[in-house]
């Protein structure tokens, strides 16, 4: 392709800015969305590199690798191939893996032998010494020299110098300047002579360096490396026992591009090692660390495509959209080109070279975007809601590359195409398109939407059988085969249902028509003239809106549902802010009461009670306890406490109309505080919870409220009495009301039964209860335990949901759906706006000789506004309205099947679908925004139109 053919095709871009420009922003878009998921599921690998390294911080660290030589029964180790194993481990191993080296050390020994004292005055010969002489690389910079002094390399006067553990001096009962006889079985016996020099304590005892355990060192003796290589194993010819070599590599800048040859380098290690040096394995790898944390990546990976891919092949169809509107535009030139002896190859590579400038431009822009938006879903913290936290390590990795690559392609498929059809048409074909422009497309001539919609239906009762079977076998959704296709079902059915829609509008316009008839006002008549002759013109904004409002409504629903239940069975089970448990002192109450009787019955006529068994002497037997109560007000008075209140939980067997129905819980309360800091949902009962805790107190003293599963099983009402054994005591109780959920307790475990405390404690003698507190905004714990203990309240135990919601808010998994999902609606916003301004852009100025013969004609400007305004009304108006019921019904119909996500265990609080009144009013204000620029658009149009110049020769372009 020459110059001239550049020049045009720069021309050409110039000439059709507007729609390159927008072209070019739908890649970006593309590209920056794509790009974020691999960048943040990157990041989020790190943070449980990071995490899982703390945790395991008593332990070896998650980057361990051990290899061992153990030398085979009286062989002699070929020393060249130990060098070469050696030089292989130290500088092959480690290019290999590459991450840096936070511990490497080499260990090297002989067999263990009994070890002698050379002069037998000075250390006790009788003690029986089983020693190890090894050597360990690194040891000077790892050990505190406690005793003595370092050891030196080499053999002086026959004598080795040897260094040792303290602990192992003092067990071994040795001491400095010790002198000791080591036994060699080689191909000559020889004896050695060690010294002991000095002794050495760890600097760091959690130090990986001290793998092997110190216990393990008790009984070994230490020469330098140079020593041990030198003059045991070359000039002495001493046979080697054993050799490891140990990394701890720092894995916390791990990328999941790396996972995969990680995992092939250390599976292909243990071979390695072997053919250098036979007897050389590897012993210990963090391969299954490798494999823990590629399954996690792949996971999140999928999960989060499965939630953007919806988001990301709708800025696949506004990229179709864009190109098949800069086509139509084009035609014409396009037919042109055709009649002037451009061949089809050279438009169709025309075009191709256009979406690989612009797919060049997006692939250098979009990872910056994509950086951003990788950094914002690491920040989520609930649908909408970024927070100023420490966010995860997000860098450019070579999948976030190749997944910006793949969205540039499949872009360009989506615009190519459509011009590789128009490229092929000449100026015949294009007058025979225009005349046939009436004709159906084709996925209604096929009934692609009656497919499609089909396939929905499919999908939500396949998601049904998979709720229904997870309730029945106790199966968690992802132990069940699930069909991937099913997680697109929601998008699948907005869209399905946006095409059949369409199918019936032009049919609804001409039955209006009809109706209407020759009544209707010109403006209207008009439009409906218009929309039903060429409803196909108008069919890609409309299903773009129905997609992007419809997927936006249904992405906030989902978020606020997930988040809203995921916190409300967190609340639910702890039922307030704080629960603590203080230590209560106690003292055994003694029963006197037997050995008073048996005193009796000895005393037969006053004599003196007989020493034997049963006489007077037998010791009380011992009673309950008597527990002493901490205060309670110091609670109260903690700073960050709003209120507190004492709860009493207690296991009781309940008993109605004289028989037992089993154990249930107990729960004692005093209903004024414990309404001001439990936590309540309102829908949960049948009336305010506040009339609940009312009647408890106001009706009976002796009140209860009860479940309604057991309510209902045994047929009891308001007013019914009931018992329940507490502590042996037997305790009456008046039911005042019955509800099915109370908070804190789940009654399909156990049933539960809520009382006044103050009742209780009348009837039994007091026992421990639990405070719980509700804690002003963002006040922090730790003041309120301190202040307690300074009171004098020991605790024992407390729980903090406050903490716990944190922790769930702080998972990578949690964040990256709160993350995708938010940015899934702001991109579903952005889009509508862009491609509704674009499009009617576009359509008004493709209808300049249109509009002049209709001003021609006799129409006022008023009328042609009011035309133009109806339009936006039935084609805009009616998919905003389409899309965002579209996106409800859809929300209401699968999103009930998180629950089994959730496990097969029905949930409480019950699921619920939550629309956020928030959400739908920011939709709103993007809707007025865009309905507010078109029709700014259009009057700006129509003022500027002249009649004189719009009706001329020539065609619409």
């Amino acid at each position: 392709m020459g110059m001239p053919m550049m020049r045009f095709l720069f021309r050409k871009m110039w000439n059709t800015r507007w729609l390159t420009l927008s072209t070019l922003v739908g890649l970006i878009v593309a590209v920056s969305f794509t790009v974020s998921i691999p960048m943040y599921s990157d990041g989020a690998l790190k943070r449980v590199v990071t995490k899982t390294l703390q945790e395991n911080g008593g332990g070896l660290p998650a980057g361990s690798l051990l290899m061992r030589y153990q030398a085979s029964g009286g062989g002699k180790t070929d020393l060249n191939a130990l060098k070469e194993v050696d030089r292989y481990i130290r500088d092959d191993v480690t290019a290999e893996i590459g991450f840096p080296t936070e511990v490497f050390v080499n260990t090297r020994s002989l067999k263990a032998t009994e070890v002698s004292p050379v002069d037998p005055t000075k250390v006790d010969a009788s003690r029986v010494r089983t020693m190890t002489l090894s050597s360990l690389t690194g040891l000077d910079e790892q050990v505190e020299w406690s005793l003595g002094k370092p050891y030196e390399d080499g053999e002086a006067n026959g004598v080795l110098q040897v260094v040792m553990l303290e602990e192992a001096m003092y067990r071994n009962d040795l001491h400095i300047g010790d002198e000791l006889e080591y036994s060699v079985r080689g191909e000559v016996r020889q004896t050695l002579t060690l010294k002991i020099v000095g002794t050495f304590q760890p600097k760091e005892l959690t130090s990986a360096y001290w793998h092997q355990g110190l216990e393990g060192m008790m009984n070994s003796l230490y020469v330098t490396p140079n020593t041990f290589n030198q003059v045991l194993l070359e000039q002495k010819g001493a046979p080697l026992q054993l050799s490891s070599w140990y990394y701890a590599f720092d894995l916390r800048q791990i990328q999941t591009s790396q996972l995969n040859p990680l995992e092939r380098t250390l599976d292909r290690l243990g071979i390695e090692l072997y053919q250098k040096l036979k007897g050389t394995q590897l012993e210990l790898s963090f391969a299954k660390v490798l494999n823990e944390f590629r399954s996690q990546s792949i996971q999140l990976q999928m999960m989060l495509l499965t939630l953007a891919a919806p988001m990301i092949a709708m800025v696949f169809y506004y990229i179709a959209m864009n190109a098949s509107q800069a086509l139509e535009k084009q035609q014409s030139d396009i037919a042109v080109l055709r009649s002037r002896g451009a061949s089809t190859r050279q438009i169709i590579r025309l075009y191709l070279l256009e979406g690989l400038l612009l797919g060049a431009v997006a692939l250098a822009i979009g990872p910056l975007f994509g950086w951003f938006m990788a950094k914002s879903i690491g920040s989520a913290n609930g649908f909408l809601e970024f927070v100023n936290r420490k966010s995860i390590p997000v860098g450019f990795t070579t999948d976030a590359v190749l997944f910006g690559v793949v969205a540039v392609v499949i872009a360009l498929m989506a615009s190519i195409i459509p011009a590789i059809i128009f490229a092929r048409s000449s100026i015949v074909n294009l007058k025979q398109k225009m005349a046939r422009s009436d004709r159906r497309p084709v996925w209604q001539r096929w009934f692609l939407d009656v497919l499609l919609l089909a396939i929905a239906g499919y999908g939500y009762y396949m998601l049904n059988q998979q709720q229904l079977l997870s309730f029945k076998t106790g199966m968690s959704s992802d132990q069940l085969q699930v069909q991937p296709f099913l997680f697109f079902v929601p998008a699948l059915a907005i869209f399905a249902a946006g095409l059949f829609f369409l199918r019936l509008f032009p049919l609804i316009l001409r039955l209006v028509q009809w109706i209407g008839g020759k009544l209707l006002p010109v403006p209207l008549y008009l439009t409906l003239t218009q929309l039903s002759r060429s409803a196909k013109s108008y069919y890609p904004l409309m299903i773009l809106l129905i997609l992007t409002l419809g997927l936006g409504v249904y992405n906030a629903s989902a978020a606020r549902t997930i988040d809203t239940n995921s916190t409300e069975r967190t609340l639910y089970k702890h039922g307030a802010d704080v629960i603590i448990k203080a230590v209560w002192g106690s003292t055994q109450e003694v029963d006197r009461s037997a050995n008073n009787n048996n005193n009796n019955n000895n005393n037969g006529g006053g004599g003196k009670p007989g020493p034997g068994p049963g006489g007077g002497n037998q010791r009380p037997k011992p009673g309950r306890d008597i527990y002493n109560e901490p205060p309670f007000e110091p609670f109260k008075r903690m700073p960050g406490v709003e209120t507190a209140t004492r709860v009493l939980k207690e296991k009781g067997n309940m008993i109605v109309s004289g028989r037992s129905i089993g154990s249930g819980t107990i729960m004692g309360i005093d209903n004024v505080d414990f309404s001001k800091v439990a936590w309540f949902r309102n829908d949960l009962f049948p009336a305010h919870p506040y009339r609940y805790l009312d009647a408890l107190g106001k009706y009976y003293e002796s009140g209860v409220i009860i479940p309604t599963n057991v309510a209902k099983k045994y047929q009891l009402k308001q007013g019914d009495v009931i018992s329940a054994s507490i502590r042996e005591q037997m305790v009456e109780f008046v039911i005042v009301a019955i509800l099915p959920y109370w908070p804190s307790l789940y009654p399909d475990e156990a049933p539960f039964f809520i009382a006044n405390m103050d009742y209780i404690y009348d009837q039994v003698p007091i026992f421990p209860y639990e405070v719980w507190i509700k804690m002003q905004d963002k006040a922090p714990l730790t003041p309120v335990v301190t202040g307690l203990q300074k009171e004098g309240i020991e605790i024992y135990d407390y729980q903090d949901v406050r903490s716990e919601l944190a922790t769930q808010s702080k998972h990578p998994t949690r964040g990256g759906v709160f993350g995708i999902l938010s940015m899934g609606f702001l991109v579903s916003v952005a889009i509508s706006l862009i491609g509704y301004l674009l499009y009617w852009f576009f359509n008004l100025s493709r209808r300049v000789v249109q509009f002049g013969i209709l001003r021609a004609m006799g129409l006022s400007r008023k009328q042609l506004t009011g035309m133009l305004l109806l339009e936006q009304l039935f084609t805009a108006g009616l998919s905003i309205v389409l899309g965002i019921v579209l996106g409800k019904l859809a929300s209401r119909l699968f999103l009930p099947f998180l629950q089994s996500a959730e496990g097969a265990k029905k949930q409480v609080p019950p699921f619920r679908i939550v629309f956020e009144a928030k959400d739908t009013l920011q939709l709103y204000i993007v809707v007025g925004v865009m309905i507010v620029t078109g029709a700014t658009l259009l009057l700006m149009h129509i003022r500027r139109l002249r009649v004189h110049q719009a009706v001329k020769m020539g065609e619409e372009r």
